[in-house]
């Protein structure tokens, strides 16, 4: 379990994130078709996981775009933003702010994902979403980077995470 806190206030996840050189677990992610999406499925690519609460709020928007912006033109890795929206709404919020280089994934069949990754927020008021996170996973399949972003309302460290898809 970690302790992080929302706006000062404090709640816990009900886990840790995997260790950096550990194999990254699988994850079991619904795609703005509908379709079951696997970690196996960007196989000898690195990528970037941006685990957000939910688009719909400040901070999860600024992260998703700042990534975006990071993602274009690389062939050999593929940035994600894993939330508890609809994809649907993913999709509205993606069309409607122009993220085309982050692929949007929903917690929307399991909540899995969220317990694998540690980041399941077990209390407080935002209980059975996910905390704020970024898990970066390289072609091999190991976990290179992680952050579990102690305040939810604060931005992650991209350049420390973008540094290690390099």
């Amino acid at each position: 379990m970690a302790k992080i806190t929302l706006q000062g206030n404090p709640c816990n996840t009900n886990g840790e994130l995997p260790a950096v050189g550990s194999k990254a677990p699988d994850l079991h992610l619904v795609d703005g078709k509908l379709n079951d999406v696997r970690l196996a499925d960007f196989a000898g690519k690195k990528v970037l996981m941006n685990i957000v609460p939910s688009l719909d709020t400040p901070t999860c928007a600024i992260s998703t775009k700042k990534f975006n912006e990071h993602a274009a033109g690389s062939a050999d890795m593929v940035m994600l933003v894993i939330s508890a929206d609809l994809p649907f709404a993913q999709g509205r919020f993606c069309s409607a702010e122009g993220i085309d280089n982050v692929i949007p994934l929903s917690l929307m069949r399991s909540r899995d994902f969220a317990r694998d990754y540690g980041v399941l927020i077990t209390d407080g008021p935002l209980a059975g979403i996910t905390a704020r996170a970024v898990v970066v996973v390289g072609a091999d399949g190991k976990v290179k980077y992680s952050q579990l972003v102690p305040e939810i309302a604060d931005e992650p460290d991209y350049k420390a995470a973008l540094a290690a898809m390099k």
